[in-house]
């Protein structure tokens, strides 16, 4: 019998207007994460072991990829 641990359905939500986006697991919200960084460190305080954030089907990038991180830098860029 799996643990339900072994295999979470981790979420990573579009980007908010500041860029962060929502982790979570399930019902749970993990996190904020403003960085791909941020996400690795958030599974991992939650005891979700991941080892690649960016390279892994256990995580559904939602409103764009582990690359699409539109923060501050892009608001700015514009101005």
């Amino acid at each position: 019998m799996a643990h339900p641990t072994e295999n979470p359905h981790i979420v990573v939500h579009a980007p908010a207007l500041d860029g962060s986006r929502r982790v979570t697991s399930g019902d749970e919200t993990l996190g904020i994460a403003t960085h791909i960084d941020d996400v690795a460190e958030i599974l991992r305080l939650a005891d979700h072991y991941v080892t690649d954030v960016e390279d892994t089907d256990l995580i559904d990038w939602q409103g764009g990829g582990p690359e699409d991180w539109p923060g501050l830098s892009e608001h700015h860029e514009g101005a």
